[in-house]
């Protein structure tokens, strides 16, 4: 406690120096002195006797006025530094800073910001790379809008190529043919699977009767075993019709389907090519002032990217709606061959002409009771 007294009068002593004397400034800017030397002697005596000075702070008499109270512990070094010419940051050498020749030192304050300031640059970019998406998608929707309401009440001209819209034409309608046999093709199996079902327990009620009517026995014997064939046959049609409604479903719902989004996909861009060209026309016919060209500039080079688009898509459109109908051709006829054979084969009670017909077809049909769960599984 003495120690920490001795401390404070030492150092109260130190700033009634500081605050009180004045530091005369000659030509060269020099303004150590002797009373300088003799302060610096004496802080340096604090700082080696003395405790951490850096983590205690001093009670100031009022030196500097109403202004002053309780003092940091880095004003001493302020103090220290004010006689090398160096700025202090406290009021209590706000005398000595308003003086002429002194220069403060240069801030590094900047070094600490630059984090900041690229992270606020670079959520700058990003705003403003969306903001310019944004623009650019409402001035291609405008436009587009504009041209599909011209072109629907007859005011606006439309790029049309006859036959391929036929062809597209020819697409849609078959489609929704071909969307109507898979629909019938799968009822057919599903009331021909309950078919299937009712003989085989037709059959086996038959067999249970012929075993307990001894005077029916032959009687109920042949017809449990005609339901049993005819189950047997009906199960091998059902693979048949099975991989038909298969195919056609792959055809209708995958290889037509995507060469519609292809349809669908050119159909948007001859609508934005058109809207495009009706706008560097409508700017042609315009006056031709400096801003005005810069604009029919801007909107030729808009024209031209929408062009070589609707360009791209026309020609993948005409292959693929070629490649369609060599594919439909090739799977209609192996399928609709299949489906005759299956079926003339079933009602003409003919076993072999049937199974030889799923053989030539590749079609495989599950082993009697694949569906049910093995004992394994079931325990």
């Amino acid at each position: 406690m003495c120690l920490f007294l001795q401390i404070f009068i030492m150092t109260d002593s130190i700033l009634s120096k500081a605050a009180t004397m004045e530091i005369p400034i000659n030509s060269n800017g020099d303004s150590r002195t002797a009373e300088d030397d003799s302060l610096e002697q004496d802080l340096q005596q604090v700082m080696v006797s003395g405790p951490n000075l850096n983590e205690t702070s001093i009670v100031s008499g009022g030196y500097g006025g109403a202004a002053e109270g309780i003092i940091p512990t880095s004003s001493i070094k302020d103090i220290r530094s004010k006689s090398r010419g160096i700025t202090p940051s406290h009021s209590a050498s706000s005398r000595i800073a308003n003086q002429p020749g002194h220069y403060p030192a240069p801030s590094m304050h900047h070094s600490n910001s630059n984090p900041s300031m690229m992270s606020e640059d670079a959520t700058r970019g990003v705003a403003v790379e969306k903001f310019d998406s944004v623009k650019k998608w409402s001035i291609n929707t405008y436009k587009c809008t504009k041209q599909m309401f011209s072109e629907r009440f007859g005011r606006g001209t439309k790029t049309v190529d006859l036959e391929l819209e036929a062809q597209i034409d020819v697409l849609r309608e078959t489609k929704m043919k071909y969307e109507q046999i898979l629909r019938l093709a799968r009822e057919l199996t599903s009331h021909f699977y309950n078919m299937v079902q009712t003989q085989q327990a037709l059959g086996d009620t038959f067999a249970d009767l012929s075993q307990k009517s001894p005077e029916l026995q032959d009687e109920f014997g042949y017809n449990a075993e005609t339901q049993r064939l005819l189950s047997k046959n009906g199960e091998t049609l059902l693979g048949a019709i099975n991989f038909f409604v298969s195919s056609i479903n792959t055809l209708v719902n995958k290889t037509m389907e995507d060469t519609l989004m292809t349809i669908k996909m050119y159909e948007n861009a001859r609508l934005e090519f058109d809207a495009y060209r009706t706008d560097l026309e409508e700017m042609s016919v315009g006056p031709r002032d400096a801003a005005a060209m810069v604009r029919i500039e801007i909107a030729q080079q808009q024209y031209q990217i929408h062009k070589d688009k609707y360009e791209r898509l026309h020609s993948d459109v005409s292959v693929k709606l070629k490649f369609l109908e060599e594919n439909k051709v090739k799977v209609m006829h192996k399928q609709l061959l299949l489906f005759h054979n299956a079926v003339s084969a079933y009602f003409a009670g003919n076993q072999q002409q049937l199974e030889q017909t799923l053989r030539q077809f590749n079609v495989k049909l599950k082993p009697p009771g694949s569906d049910k769960p093995s004992w394994l599984e079931e325990q």
